[in-house]
Order: structure tokens, then sequence, then C-alpha cells
């Protein structure tokens, strides 16, 4: 029996409160855990485990470019588009763009830590 992986992010965040916030409205789902400076989200869909740990000292984003959750159509791009907007997040289009050797339409939001 194949065992489950999961992507594993942690991020570190200014605010918990208003990183929280964004990441139940991007997910539309609320944390697993919940402690002073800490809060882990285990999403479904994508397999992903993604935990906010507070930090008063972020400078910049390092080495980190950018998230992304890839999906198999335009369909789904744009329907994950409205249900964004729907539930309040700015979005920013990119369709028909060549990114990484391919053609490719994008939907952008970013966290209240300018994560992309």
């Amino acid at each position: 029996m194949a065992s489950l992986q999961k992507v594993h992010i942690g991020l570190n965040v200014k605010n918990l409160d208003r990183s929280a916030k964004f990441y139940r409205t991007m997910f539309g789902i609320e944390p697993v855990k919940w402690k002073p400076g800490y809060a882990k989200f285990d999403i479904g869909e994508p397999p992903l485990n993604l935990t906010l740990n507070y930090s008063d000292n972020i400078t910049d984003q390092g080495a980190l470019n950018h998230l992304g959750i890839e999906v198999e159509t335009t369909a789904a791009v744009l329907a994950a588009k409205e249900r964004l907007q729907k539930a309040g997040l700015a979005t920013q289009d990119e369709m028909n763009v060549d990114c990484c050797f391919a053609l490719q339409d994008k939907v952008w939001i970013t966290d209240p830590d300018g994560n992309r």
C-alpha cells in the first residue's frame, strides 16, 4: 500500500490572525491546529500541510519566488478565479503567457506578507 505524501510549506507571517484569515478564505477550510504564534492547515486537495509561523523579523522573501497550485484546464483556472473573487480576494490574470517553456493561463493572489 502506497503511503500518502503531502508537500509541507511553513511560512513566516507578520500577523497570524490576518494571514490565517487569508488562507481560510483561499482554501475554504479552518486550521486543524491553532496555537499562540502558529496555525496549521491540512489541505486535502492538493495534498498540503501548510503552517503559518509568527515572526516579527520578516525582511524579504529570500529565495521564494512564488507558490502555486497547478490545475489541468483553463476552465479550472477560471473557476478558481471566480471563487477567489467571490470570497473577496484580489486576483490578477495572466492568460496565454509563455512561462516555464509552456503556454499557460494563470490567476494570482498575494497573501498579507507578499507571497504570490
